[in-house]
């Protein structure tokens, strides 16, 4: 697997899916920061705290009633607290605290901005409480103990070789093809993740000509898109179409999720343009739909149930005073350490093997089979 640094720069509902590093070597401290209260166990139904960023998509609303069952069901108090989508990182931040004084035994967070969260999550280990980063790494401290996520480098290469394969397949033509490369919000350190992912196939076939970024915009400042925000999509490609496609064709676009790309695609159609190939990820309903249609042309397999019940097995583990699973120890750098983590596999979609795809999924199974 390729090993991650994030750097200080870096920047819901099918009942069972989700929307939910930059490449280089391994560095940091793996020792450290792993709280010595918590390895003894704690009570069986002690409070758990869960906080998760915002409601603003499918993955997150389903995280959190996956969690507050979850959690209940293994006999846990569960405190599941959102920050709101229109506040900054300071309701999450309060929220944290709200957890730690309220006696939660360990806290697994979404974070809103990894980068942010230091001051809470070293607060809450000094006081026995074990940090579980969900899904977004927690950057620049050692008191996270552990990370639960799918292989988000995984997620771009899936999504970078999509991209590929539906302008081979969709595009009537040999390469080379325009495209163009959008990332996700640059307080997500998932975004750099994904997006070193793509181009780490994306890349070469740029250098040697089969694919050409009419705009030019290959970096991730300026394929950003802040807040994860359709309409920040939107109104981006809207512009690009005005600006670099008066009389070229666009044959692909890099989109990092569903809710992206099915908004840089109502940008293409309000222009009269034909719909070029375009990636995503969340398998988000509508997206699903989207692709047996034949319009989006792929997503990804994130299954939220398979995170959150590894999360709460983690806590159970350590409420035993057992051995926490992971399976990866070298990859995830925050700044600080490199943070244990249990990686899940993502899998990639397209309407060709979405009905093996969602097999186990059976309300987005049933909307396969409705196209066929």
């Amino acid at each position: 697997m390729k090993k991650i640094i994030v750097t200080a720069t870096a920047l819901v509902a099918a009942a069972a899916f989700t929307l939910t590093g930059c490449s280089s070597e391994r560095g940091g401290d793996t020792g450290g920061g792993t709280s010595t209260e918590a390895s003894k166990g704690f009570a069986a139904d002690a409070t758990i705290g869960v906080a998760l960023p915002d409601k603003t998509s499918e993955n997150w609303v389903l995280a959190g009633q996956l969690f507050t069952d979850g959690l209940e069901k293994a006999g846990f108090k569960a405190d599941v607290q959102y920050a709101p989508a229109s506040n900054t990182v300071a309701e999450q931040q309060n929220q944290i605290q709200a957890m730690v004084t309220g006696g939660a035994k360990v806290i697994i967070i979404g974070a809103k901005d990894g980068k942010q969260l230091a001051t809470q999550v070293e607060d809450a280990q000094s006081k026995g409480v074990t940090v579980i980063a969900y899904d977004r790494l927690i950057e620049n401290t050692k008191a996270v103990d552990y990370y639960v996520a799918f292989d988000n480098f995984k997620v771009g290469e899936l999504q970078g070789q999509a991209l590929l394969d539906g302008l081979k397949e969709r595009s009537g033509h040999d390469a080379p093809w325009n495209i163009e490369l959008f990332s996700g919000s640059p307080d997500d350190a998932n975004s750099k993740v994904f997006f070193d992912g793509a181009m780490s196939v994306l890349k070469p076939e740029i250098e040697k000509g089969d694919l050409k970024v009419v705009s030019g915009q290959t970096e991730i400042a300026q394929t950003a898109t802040d807040g994860w925000k359709a309409e920040n999509a939107q109104r981006r490609m809207d512009s690009l179409l005005t600006s670099s496609y008066g009389t070229e064709t666009l044959d692909g676009v890099l989109s990092p999720n569903d809710t992206l790309a099915r908004a840089i695609i109502t940008s293409v159609q309000g222009a009269g343009k034909p719909v070029p190939v375009v990636t995503g990820q969340d398998s988000e309903v509508e997206s699903v739909k989207s692709i047996m249609e034949g319009i989006q042309y792929s997503t990804i397999n994130k299954d939220t149930t398979l995170l959150v019940e590894q999360s709460i097995k983690m806590v159970q583990q350590l409420q035993k005073g057992e051995k926490v699973d992971v399976n990866d120890t070298e990859s995830y750098d925050n700044g600080v350490k490199v943070v244990p983590a249990f990686l899940l596999k993502p899998i990639i979609v397209t309407k060709a093997n979405a009905a093996e795809a969602y097999a186990n999924v059976p309300s987005l199974l049933e909307i396969v089979k409705s196209y066929q």
